[in-house]
């Protein structure tokens, strides 16, 4: 992990900068893949299936009995974390529900908004090393609480061609049995495409690595909705004197661990504290069964020193970080300047993994600096919101001249001759 200390802002741009594949190699390497499960279905995946993740699969399907199967090899005590993470993520997006008010913007016209949930969406479920059966949690609840009629789980399996029990319990415990043993690029491809197994859904949701990052912005040209480039994991961490650098050590980890291609951030005012956090990073980081993963992700994360708080939260606003912890004696205080920001965790007992499991809120968010643009996963992702109009004689008799004026000055005399003739007929009666 490089230090940098008081760097000049006119370096800030540079550092801010996320790791990253060579864009000319990754974009073509995942249009072949897409290329090829989009002409040759289920035949492509099998193939991936057996290239990638090294096994060789009968059927892309989970059955039911794998499912059923699956869920008695959960110890009890996983399934009664899981619960309580749902009940509490539950909680906080059935919060998000709203029943928009109908206004009258002009007597006799009447205007209104309705949420109608988008019908068929596909989840993509990072599986492997790290399966994250918490992503079914994040993206089926708020699915399920939109009224999605049709949600599909893609997953990629492992080397004994099973999915995790945890992912399958996880699934049954939201509703979902629509699972498919397909991950990476490929998953992506086949939900955007169909295949003879899985269908073709409207929206695509979930994080992966770059290849299903890119795999999901390129099928966005194809019309197919994506939740957001949701990449390579990521935190910024704020510090001061006040800071434990033993929580900060853990917080930084917590997200190297993801992956080789994860970046993470300390920023400071203080050098000492850097220093802390520093050594115990190094202290922790021998303990962890991820160890080499981590540490190839350290090599591409930074510690800054800046000249004090408000330098930090000028530097955290333009990283746009996708997990942003405040560690520091006056944390509250800050929360009002943050502009940039997946999530935020605030003060020193508000850990990113809490946030990643059970407090509540989403843990599926933009990366790669797209949070100045995007919000993370919510009810409303799975929605789509369509307006509604009425208008009565007198409400086009009220705002029929300024159409006619408007399409007038646009030269659109179609437009206009829609508001005239009926006025027309208005006044002859």
């Amino acid at each position: 992990m490089k230090t940098y200390k008081y760097p000049n802002k006119t370096e800030w741009a540079e550092l801010v900068n996320r790791p990253e594949l060579k864009k000319e190699i990754l974009n073509q390497q995942v249009e072949e893949i897409l290329k090829e499960v989009k002409n040759k279905g289920d035949k492509a995946l099998y193939n991936f299936s057996e290239k990638f993740d090294g096994v060789a699969l009968n059927s892309l399907v989970v059955s039911q009995k794998e499912i059923i199967d699956s869920i008695k090899l959960v110890p009890e005590e996983l399934k009664e974390a899981i619960k309580t993470a749902y009940a509490n993520i539950e909680r906080f997006h059935n919060n998000q529900l709203r029943v928009e008010k109908e206004v009258e913007t002009t007597p006799g016209v009447r205007c209104w908004r309705k949420s109608v949930a988008i019908e068929k969406v596909g989840l993509y479920i990072p599986g492997g090393s790290a399966p994250l059966f918490s992503t079914i949690l994040m993206l089926g609840i708020p699915a399920k609480i939109a009224a999605c009629k049709e949600i599909v789980i893609c997953t990629p399996p492992g080397k004994d061609g099973k999915i995790n029990p945890a992912i399958l319990f996880t699934a049954q415990l939201v509703g979902i049995s629509t699972i498919y043993k397909v991950g990476g690029a490929q998953a992506i491809a086949a939900m955007a495409y169909g295949t003879e197994s899985i269908p073709q859904v409207y929206k695509i949701f979930g994080p992966g690595n770059q290849y299903v990052t890119k795999a999901k912005s390129i099928i966005q040209q194809d019309g197919v909705a994506i939740d957001m480039p949701a990449g390579p994991s990521e935190v910024l961490i704020l510090t001061d004197e006040s800071s434990n650098p033993s929580f900060v050590a853990a917080d930084l980890l917590s997200q190297a661990e993801h992956g080789a291609d994860s970046q993470v951030i300390l920023l400071s005012n203080q050098k000492n504290m850097i220093e802390k956090c520093l050594l115990e990073l190094e202290s922790q980081l021998s303990s962890l069964p991820r160890e080499d993963t981590a540490r190839e992700a350290l090599r591409n994360s930074k510690a800054i020193l800046l000249e004090n708080t408000s330098q930090c939260m000028e530097f955290s606003n333009l990283y746009a970080p996708e997990h942003l912890i405040i560690s520091t004696k006056n944390a509250m205080t800050l929360k009002d300047e943050i502009t940039n920001a997946g999530s935020v965790f605030i003060g020193k007992y508000s850990c990113e993994s809490a946030g990643d499991y059970a407090s509540g809120t989403n843990h599926t968010l933009p990366t790669n600096g797209f949070a100045k643009s995007y919000s993370g996963v919510s009810v409303d992702s799975f929605v789509k919101k369509i307006t509604f109009q009425e208008m009565t004689k007198q409400g086009l008799l009220n705002i029929g001249k300024t159409i006619e004026l408007m399409a007038e000055a646009e030269k659109l005399i179609a437009h206009k001759n829609a508001v005239s003739i009926r006025l027309k007929e208005i006044n002859n009666d």
